[in-house]
């Protein structure tokens, strides 16, 4: 097996397909909208009411893991489109369950967002 040796502009490379990789999720996928609304009110949120270090992380967290969940079902939905152009039934269950994974993060970072929220306003 062949090794390559460190290099920082191959280094450089990479971080230049992931930000790649962010701009086609944004520019493809509506939801991603919609998820970075809801996590800029929850940063304008936790500004306004001096969230604690360990509410931040929560925050953090949350935003985090909804980001992750749409873009790796995003990455699924691109795949399977290449594998399988003709919607095939498991094809559909894949698409399905990697969709439901974003409902949960959201649901998820939903309810982070009354526990954290809720007492500060009532």
């Amino acid at each position: 097996m062949d090794k390559k040796r460190f290099s920082i502009s191959e280094r450089i490379k990479s971080f230049g397909f992931a930000l790649e990789g962010l701009r086609t999720f944004f520019a493809t996928q509506h939801n991603a909208w919609l998820h970075l609304v809801a996590a800029l009110a929850a940063l304008c949120l936790g500004w306004y009411t001096g969230l604690s270090s360990g509410e931040w992380c929560w925050i953090v967290f949350a935003i985090v893991l909804v980001f992750m969940a749409e873009m790796f079902n995003t990455a699924i939905e691109f795949l399977s489109d290449i594998v399988s152009p003709n919607l095939h039934p498991q094809v559909k269950r894949v698409k399905d369950v990697s969709a439901a994974a974003v409902l949960i993060a959201a649901i998820g970072a939903a309810l982070i967002g009354i526990f954290i929220f809720y007492p500060k306003f009532f």
